[in-house]
């Protein structure tokens, strides 16, 4: 007897046999023993899934002499002939060699006529995306009602391409790509009734290499038991396939990570001189990285058949979690570029050299001992004084005047003009360099008056009179010119508040924060500090709320809760407080909860608390802030306004101030 490739030879016979596809096999089967039958079935996937085998299965059901089924037979003389490829009442047509009207007219001449040895007359029209428009045409009327003895099957690898008016007279199935462990374990299953050794890495690359097609897997296979002699290796079959072995891609990887670029270009002068295909190569790149970040994320996560296992782990131990996140996202773009490169293995050697330019030079280890900034302590502007005449240095540039002054005579102070004009160099600053920041040199006794930080200075005038200060800009012409006046001193607001302002310290820092660190300043969430006075239950009305608010122990978005409530009465230790209704959405049991338990840790006692929804005229502690800080800036614009200098930048220059700029310079005080 003639040889049978494996493809023809193992096609299933029946749904039970038939490996993938279960959101196809579910509808069918349910359909058949329920006898709920349409007229038309349309098939989309790509080449090998299965469509034309589940069509004729199909085929079998209807037509089992047993009955319709979803179990035929196989025995039968139906069942026999449709295996065969005999049976009269099935009618396979290839609609890419049948592709104009008159074909499509021919087959449906004999649709009305009822079956010669079957039940159902049933039409497999593989695929129909190549026929014409006429043709489609042609066969729309018979496709909506055709006779009750006749079931259409359409196959399709495109099914884009089909009118909308044929895929609405059809019931539609997808088929999906089988998965490569899919693949590798039915390819076991036949090789071991084949009786052909093989072992588990030969099997996973055939999986692989099928890419979702089992009926190219089946080829594959056959190609390697010639190729192999009868016994698959795993050697065997990737010189057959022109796989990579994967203890190059694991040497690659390795080199990545020790950061050896000439082993890198050994190792890739090795593949090119084995004649490898450098996209493969870079396919099993992106896999072992993938089970990497997959160990390291699941320690006791499988690994794929074609890596060692104890290999991975290693790796994933050995490697950072951002080193191997980087070089998958750069050898995932390389691979969709690679087809640009002038040569493969030019744009293979780019990707890894590129990994290796953008590799982070700190280890997770060493990233870890790195000191950092802390953003959330309060930081000194530091601004000098300055005459119209002329404007002070950064403190960037203090150890310059530093060596100056030394050799200079102590010269006499000058008087302390009413407004300073600060550098716009301090007040909207680039980031301070590291070392600056993690050292601050103390300043020289020698310094005078004129080249001390401003923090020094604003430390001795905060002795003899407690003021604020407020910054701005004077805009003259396309220049800003920043500001500073004094302001009367702020009086208190509830604590727990940030303000819109930047915290004066008197310690001097070597250079001002950048904009992004001001923001984290400001944004930065203070705790409460410890209660003013011991509250009692008969302290608590309208009018005390915002003040005992201050003092409540609460943090996060149940404060935010608390801050947009009045309170409305007390009977005995029942508690009922009015939450505006904007703010209603947040409000559940946990946050409610937390708020009860933060009273009765003030108060002392057990208490039952009430949270109506509502508007309320008496003003909540959020809005008493709100309109404080509003006061507080506002008070800040007319400091500025109304000062002698700025008033003669002003006129002097025709500038103007910029409000957005002016900010106190000093924060709220507890």
């Amino acid at each position: 007897m003639a040889y049978q490739v494996l493809a023809r030879k193992w096609r299933p016979q029946d749904f039970h046999s038939l490996v993938g596809q279960e959101h196809v096999l579910r509808a069918l089967i349910h359909a058949l023993d329920e006898q709920r039958l349409h007229h038309a079935y349309l098939f989309a996937g790509t080449r090998g899934v299965g469509k034309t085998t589940i069509a004729r299965i199909l085929a079998r059901c209807l037509n089992c002499e047993e009955g319709v089924t979803s179990t035929p037979c196989g025995v039968c003389s139906s069942c026999q002939e449709i295996s065969e490829g005999r049976f009269v009442d099935l009618i396979e047509v290839d609609a890419a060699s049948r592709t104009k009207v008159e074909d499509t007219r021919e087959l449906l001449e004999n649709v009305q006529y009822a079956p010669t040895r079957g039940r159902y007359k049933v039409y497999l029209i593989d695929e129909v995306h190549m026929l014409s428009t006429s043709s489609f045409n042609a066969l729309l009327k018979t496709l909506e009602e055709p006779p009750p003895h006749v079931i259409f099957l359409l196959a399709t690898t495109d099914p884009q391409k089909l009118p909308i008016t044929v895929l609405s007279r059809c019931l539609q199935f997808n088929l999906k790509n089988m998965s490569a462990e899919q693949i590798a374990g039915h390819l076991r299953d036949i090789l071991s009734q084949e009786q052909i050794a093989c072992d588990e890495a030969s099997v996973w690359q055939l999986g692989r290499a099928a890419k979702g097609s089992m009926r190219d897997a089946l080829s594959l296979t056959d190609q390697a038991i010639a190729y192999c002699g009868g016994e698959l290796s795993e050697s065997a079959v990737n010189q057959m396939l022109g796989s990579i072995d994967q203890g190059r891609v694991v040497a690659l990887v390795q080199a990545l990570q020790a950061g050896d670029g000439k082993a890198i270009l050994a190792e890739i002068a090795e593949l090119a001189e084995q004649g490898q295909d450098f996209v493969l190569a870079l396919e099993d790149l992106l896999s072992l990285l993938h089970q990497i970040a997959i160990s390291q994320v699941v320690a006791e996560a499988p690994v794929a058949v074609q890596f060692d296992q104890q290999v991975v782990q290693t790796l994933a131990q050995t490697m950072s979690a951002a080193d191997v996140q980087l070089f998958y996202q750069m050898g995932s773009v390389a691979h969709k570029d690679l087809p640009l490169a002038p040569d493969i293995r030019n744009g293979f050697e780019m990707a890894l050299l590129r990994m290796l330019a953008f590799r982070p030079q700190l280890t997770a280890e060493q990233m870890q001992t790195v000191p950092t900034i802390d953003n959330s302590s309060p930081t000194t502007v530091p601004v000098t004084p300055a005459t119209s005449a002329e404007v002070a240095v950064g403190v960037a540039e203090t150890s310059g005047v530093q060596a100056e002054s030394e050799s200079k005579p102590e010269p006499k102070p000058e008087p302390e003009p009413e407004a300073k004009v600060a550098p716009e160099s301090e007040l909207k600053s680039e980031a301070a360099p590291k070392e600056l920041v993690e050292s601050t040199p103390e300043p020289s006794p020698e310094l005078s008056q004129e080249t001390m930080p401003i923090a020094e200075q604003a430390s001795d005038k905060n002795s003899e009179q407690s003021s604020e200060q407020v910054v701005g800009h004077v805009n003259v012409g396309d220049e800003q010119v920043p500001v500073m006046a004094d302001i009367a001193p702020w009086d208190e607001v509830p604590s727990g508040w940030q303000g819109e302002t930047v915290a004066a310290s008197p310690e001097p820092i070597a250079e001002v924060e950048d904009e992004q660190a001001e923001t984290s300043i400001q944004n930065a969430e203070e705790p409460p500090l410890a209660p003013a006075k011991n509250w009692t239950l008969a302290d608590l009305d309208e009018n005390n709320w915002p003040t005992i608010f201050r003092d409540l122990q609460t943090e996060g978005l149940t404060r935010s809760i608390a801050a947009n409530m009045v309170f409305s009465k007390r009977v005995g230790t029942q508690l009922t407080f009015t939450l505006e209704e904007a703010q209603s959405s947040m409000l559940n049991a946990t946050h409610q909860g937390r708020i009860r338990q933060a009273l009765e840790a003030m108060f002392g006692c057990d208490l039952q608390l009430a949270i109506d929804i509502g508007q309320s005229a008496t003003e909540t502690p959020f809005a008493q802030r709100e309109r404080r800080l509003a006061d507080h800036q506002q008070e800040a614009v007319e400091a500025l306004q109304g000062d002698p200098y700025v008033e003669q930048l002003e006129q002097t220059f025709n500038g103007q101030l910029d409000l957005s700029s002016v900010k106190p310079v000093q924060n709220f005080k507890e």
